[in-house]
């Protein structure tokens, strides 16, 4: 099965936390503090593989997590760092933000990746901390916390020319004696349930081809498979549209001509942005007469016409000879989704909220969190250095914006506390 897009949820590592301990040796005069740092989290990074040919791989398992960096230890020994993580795509892959839609990168290319995530800062350990003022610190800092993204994966298949027409227009034909490409073959609509690629080899030039599924009036606002479908046409250089003259179900060709490209002209302008041609199939089936009518009548219109027959193979050369001039000097067009970012991350400098639960006033976030475990309530200093951060980073503030008073009671993370000031 052809899966061609997904969401998922990822995770880097949280950062290590930083280590509280001092130097108790016998015989050794100068003590003090010997925490080491925690380790770095792991990054999440999305990379392009051509050996990777669908999102398959994505369609039950949605949750990715990086590795966790390792807390500090005693005698200055950090932690270890998180396992970093790598998710494997096809070339052609978009990473969309979920919720707002926003590109964080085309990975057009075999290798091309983006970090995604980067994995959250290791703490310091009390080493860090002393001086000649301060010579015993007995806090130390907690590692930051991970990223947390929800992500959309689509891929966009890579082809320089794509096959496209209403079913039946024998689109799947043509691939198969244009290229190397098996595809099913059949007298019923909707044969073709996925888009196939094929090699096209002319003297040595090769581009590729594509076969995309039959479209139906409506396809733009997503009628039958219409999207899932035409996203498969954004990447292509060129559109070769694939017209049946043989008038067999009783529509005209040019209303069928007109129909297909009102539904291209919808999605995204794909008309304007990208040239056109027009391949006139089955001519086997219908008179040079008809053939000569309805190519003169698409010429005066401004497109390049070809007439050939998928089944005698008639035409078909000059057809692929002609692509091969073309396509290669085609640029490859650029989708509407606008800026490409290295790396992706939302992070706000104090990151809280502020709520109320059973009628107690509530802090929550990643920096209150990080704030928690950074102290050491038992330690005058460290206590003090909390306080500061609640005042600095707006959290006291917000309490009182909240309606909080002195001696209300304030949950911190979880943890009780009575407010002064």
């Amino acid at each position: 099965m052809f899966f061609d897009h997904t969401t998922i949820e990822i995770k880097s590592g949280n950062g290590g936390n930083g280590c509280v301990s001092f130097r108790r040796e016998k015989y050794v005069p100068s003590g003090g503090p010997d925490g080491g740092n925690g380790g770095r989290g792991g990054d999440v990074t999305i990379r392009a593989d051509r050996n990777v040919n669908t999102l398959q791989e994505y369609r039950f398992q949605r949750h990715f997590a990086a590795g966790n960096g390792e807390d500090g230890k005693g005698k200055k020994m950090a932690g270890a760092g998180g396992a970093d993580l790598v998710l494997k795509v096809p070339p052609g892959t978009l990473i969309l933000e979920s919720e707002s839609r926003e590109l964080v990168a085309d990975l057009r290319n075999d290798g091309d990746e983006v970090l995604v995530a980067k994995g959250g800062a290791g703490g310091r350990g009390n080493m860090n901390f002393a001086n000649p003022v301060r010579q015993a610190p007995r806090f130390a800092t907690a590692g930051k916390l991970g990223t947390t993204l929800k992500l959309d994966l689509e891929l966009r298949l890579l082809a320089d020319a794509a096959l496209v027409g209403f079913p039946n227009a024998g689109k799947s034909t043509l691939l198969s004696v244009m290229s190397a490409a098996k595809p099913k073959i059949a007298s019923y609509p909707f044969t073709t349930l996925q888009p196939i690629l094929g090699v096209v080899d002319v003297s040595g030039a090769r581009f590729v081809l594509a076969d995309v599924p039959g479209l139906i009036e409506g396809a733009s606002e997503g009628a039958g498979m219409g999207h899932d479908f035409l996203r498969h046409v954004e990447r292509a250089r060129l559109l070769l549209h694939v017209l049946d003259v043989s008038n067999f179900d009783g529509i005209e060709p040019m209303d069928r001509f007109v129909a297909l490209n009102r539904e291209l002209e919808k999605y995204k302008n794909l008309l304007d942005s990208r040239p056109q041609w027009v391949v006139l199939n089955k001519i086997d089936l219908v008179t040079e007469d008809t053939v000569q009518k309805l190519r003169d009548e698409i010429e005066t219109l401004g497109y390049r016409v070809f007439a050939v027959s998928g089944a005698t193979t008639e035409g078909v050369t000059e057809l692929k000879q002609a692509l091969a001039v073309e396509v290669l000097t085609l640029p490859p067009p650029e989708l509407d989704e606008i800026g490409r970012l290295k790396v992706y991350r939302l992070e706000k400098k104090y990151d809280f909220s502020v709520s109320e639960q059973k009628g107690i006033v509530s802090v929550e976030g990643p920096f209150i969190h990080e704030l928690m475990q950074s102290t050491n309530f038992s330690d005058t200093e460290s206590f003090r250095h909390f306080q500061k951060r609640i005042i600095d980073s707006g959290i006291q503030d917000a309490l009182l914006d909240a309606g909080v008073e002195e001696g209300d009671d304030v949950l911190m993370d979880g943890v009780l506390f009575e407010f002064s000031l």
